[in-house]
């Protein structure tokens, strides 16, 4: 029988309620992690930790907002004090650029700041949270969810694009920083991923090209089709996990042959 890649490990999940997020908490809670899990819909938060608990593993929900900079260090003392020291922090938690899509020139101000509050800043302050008890036990994993954006100009988003390549700056020069202490910094950089927040996107293109939803969707990849959350999930348990313990630094590309480099 294969062993748990997480057994015994405890993660820290932001935007856990749905997509990308939800999916990496079961699959770490699969590969037997205590998870804590954080967004602001208290519902679809209580309802990712029943399904948890229901397949036997351990979970905790903490809601919160972290567009509320204040509160964002606080969640790992939270965090802590309900399942022991973090070894995993996972910072998936965004805004995207679906929900005010403009060109630069008429770009939204208040729109930028709180996307780069969501995207950079609230990830800037947990890693800084979360290092002090890492270092300490010359141990731990930070995953960034950043995206193929961080890689690539987004057409009338530049703040999502700008807040993610400014995620890849962060992981990169923290990785650097605590190369020597036992701690990995990675970044994960997933293409259209079939979400709620991808599909208003998609519209928008759609509508913005004259171009039928289902035709776009299938011409946004090499392989013809989205991803789905779940196929995020195993690069995230691996960064996760003890294997990856010389891979830091890195950006790995999960977009369906968007970006091949």
């Amino acid at each position: 029988m294969e062993s748990l890649k997480l057994k015994d490990k405890t993660a820290l999940i932001t935007g856990a309620s749905r997509g990308i997020g939800r999916s990496i908490a079961l699959g770490f809670a699969a590969q037997g992690a205590r998870v804590a899990v954080t967004a602001r819909t208290v519902q679809d938060l209580d309802s990712l930790v029943q399904e948890i608990q229901d397949s036997g593993g351990k979970a905790v929900a903490i809601p919160a907002d972290l567009l509320d900079l204040s509160t964002v260090p606080g969640l790992v003392g939270l965090a802590e004090k309900e399942l022991g020291s973090l070894d995993i922090l996972v910072n998936n938690a965004g805004l995207g650029s679906s929900s005010n899509p403009k060109p630069v020139s008429d770009f939204d101000d208040e729109f930028w700041d709180r996307s780069l509050a969501l995207n950079l800043t609230a990830p800037y302050l947990l890693c800084k949270a979360v290092l002090p008890s890492m270092v300490k036990r010359k141990q731990g994993r930070i995953v960034n969810i950043a995206s193929i954006a961080s890689r690539t100009p987004q057409f009338h988003g530049v703040a999502y694009a700008a807040s993610k390549h400014g995620l890849l700056g962060l992981t990169r020069t923290l990785a650097l920083e605590i190369a020597k202490e036992g701690i990995t910094v990675n970044a994960i950089c997933p293409g259209p991923v079939q979400t709620e927040m991808n599909d208003r996107r998609i519209r928008y293109d759609s509508q913005r090209m004259g171009i039928e939803f289902a035709e776009l969707e299938a011409g946004l990849t090499p392989i013809g089709r989205r991803l789905q959350p779940e196929e995020i999930v195993p690069m995230a348990v691996l960064l996760a996990s003890d294997e990856s313990a010389a891979i830091t630094g890195q950006a790995f590309n999960i977009c369906g042959g968007m970006v091949m480099s």
